[in-house]
């Protein structure tokens, strides 16, 4: 008797071990599964954004014809291709004191500064910055522009002694980051406003002819001599330090390129004239697009739901604004294929919640344990108590991305290089082999955080000019990072452009 009841606990205890170890194994098997998922998930994305040299150059010659046809008439390519009738650069010479205003949103800034004729030499600089107060942004022109005027008579005041202005004619450069059709280098019509201005008697008119008409209000004798973008403020800062600056790209919260175009080439505008024979073009690269771009469906369904879909494609793909989201949109698509990450958080579901320098914090962290990556998956996306595997997941979400951003980046400055015949095949025109080409020093000026606030980006983006050009050329052309194009950049153009320096250089026949 008592043997048969220890062999029945024996059994019994078989039995349960046995039910354990197939839960234990049972679980093990989903745990499996479930990470398999996941990877699956990876591996798809990583695919899909795939940029191997064949497909950047593809990007690179569509590029280069989507900016030849930009050219050719208005409307005939994604890329706008905008004159922006600055044809002379600052070479270095210039002498003297110039002032800029660079107005991009809630804030304005007014700069001065001071230059003594030697290259790469700018002696002195005055920035002030300061607030539109909100009410002005629904108001009248008139009530902005005598705001911003009055703030720029107390900057001048403050030169000297500040006992009263000088009787001297300024010159100012302006940086105006909103939509306009460019008239002259010194005019442009307002298209629409942005970033919550709402002033309705300002659309449609001179934004130039606005501002000039507050500064006689204000009894300060200040001459707007140029009206430009950021891109261009960046290309003429560029130029002023190197003048083998051919180009200027900004790649930050938005992303946008310029370049020195012969006028010649500029077909959809017959009988343009310039002094120096040729013109900077605004290119609006944003808007390229091209069946080469590797698009998600990550990527269909940010531009889907964005303010602007089927727009600013490119810029959707490579700029600061979006590839936060993009890594929150797969994480997210992970989160309910698994629950590696345990309950799917809400914040997953919230748009633009993860902002690229957190991307970049995360895909930046050298800590073994990645401390910073769980620190920001907890307080920003309220996932907590992620392992160290799910969150080296994350790192390498964030690598697909800045990567493709930042090759694709890279493909874009070749295809204006491709463009200008800098690429070392002579351009796009032309039928010479790469081994007939003279190859010349080319500097391209960068600005913007992406390129230089984010290590792995900037590192991607030289790697892949690298593949693209291969050593040989790649060696003949140099990134420069610059800072300020839209304000000292602006206050060079000025002086570039001033009555003292030169007269209207263009004129259309």
């Amino acid at each position: 008797m008592g043997r048969r009841v220890v062999v029945g606990v024996a059994v019994s205890v078989a039995v349960a071990t046995c039910a354990v170890a197939a839960v234990v194994v049972g679980r093990r098997v989903k745990s499996r599964r479930k990470w398999r998922r996941v990877v699956r998930v990876l591996k798809e994305f990583e695919e899909a954004c795939g940029t191997p040299v064949g497909r950047l150059r593809q990007v690179v010659d569509a590029m280069a014809v989507e900016m030849h046809a930009g050219l050719a008439s208005e409307g005939g390519s994604k890329l706008k291709m905008l004159l922006t009738f600055v044809d002379k650069l600052p070479t270095g010479d210039e002498k003297g004191y110039y002032y800029a205003l660079d107005l991009g949103g809630t804030n304005f800034r007014v700069l001065r500064v001071l230059l003594v004729g030697k290259r790469s030499s700018i002696l002195a600089q005055d920035v002030e910055r300061q607030s539109i107060p909100p009410h002005l942004k629904t108001s009248t022109s008139e009530d902005l522009f005598d705001f911003i005027a009055s703030a720029l008579k107390q900057f001048v005041e403050k030169e000297g002694d500040g006992s009263q202005i000088s009787p001297i004619r300024r010159e100012l450069g302006v940086t105006f980051s909103f939509p306009v059709k460019q008239t002259s280098i010194s005019s442009g019509i307002l298209i629409k406003w942005t970033k919550g201005f709402a002033i309705e008697d300002m659309v449609g008119r001179d934004v130039v002819e606005c501002l000039q008409a507050a500064l006689t209000r204000n009894g300060l004798e200040m001459h707007v001599t140029v009206l430009v973008n950021d891109t261009v403020g960046t290309f003429s800062l560029g130029h002023y330090h190197d003048p083998d600056t051919v180009a200027a790209v900004i790649i930050g919260t938005g992303t946008n390129a310029c370049y020195m175009e012969r006028a010649d080439a500029i077909i959809k505008c017959q009988g343009l004239l310039t002094t120096s024979g040729g013109m900077v073009v605004n290119m609006e690269w944003g808007n390229f697009w091209s069946s080469h771009l590797p698009r998600t469906s990550y990527d269909i369904d940010l531009d889907t739901e964005s303010s602007n879909p089927n727009d600013q494609v490119f810029e959707k793909m490579i700029s600061g604004m979006y590839l936060g989201d993009i890594v929150r949109r797969v994480i997210l698509r992970m989160s309910l294929e698994s629950d590696i990450f345990g309950p799917v958080s809400s914040r997953l579901s919230m748009p633009f919640i993860l902002r690229t320098p957190l991307m970049a914090a995360m895909h930046d962290d050298d800590t073994p344990d990645l401390t910073e990556v769980a620190r920001i998956l907890k307080e920003v996306l309220e996932i907590s108590e992620v392992p160290l595997k799910v969150r080296k997941l994350v790192v390498k979400v964030c690598d697909v991305v800045a990567r493709r951003a930042a090759r694709l980046a890279a493909a874009g400055i070749v295809g204006i290089l491709k463009k200008i015949g800098r690429d070392g095949s002579g351009g796009i025109a032309s039928g010479r082999s790469r081994s007939d080409t003279k190859m010349r020093r080319t500097v391209v000026a960068i600005e913007g955080g992406l390129y230089t606030s984010y290590t792995m980006f900037r590192e991607y983006l030289h790697e892949a000019l690298h593949e693209i050009l291969g050593e040989d050329i790649a060696h003949h052309v140099i990134l420069k990072a610059t800072e300020d194009g839209s304000g000292i950049g602006a206050a060079l153009l000025a002086a570039a452009q001033s009555s003292s320096n030169t007269v209207d250089s263009v004129q259309l026949s």
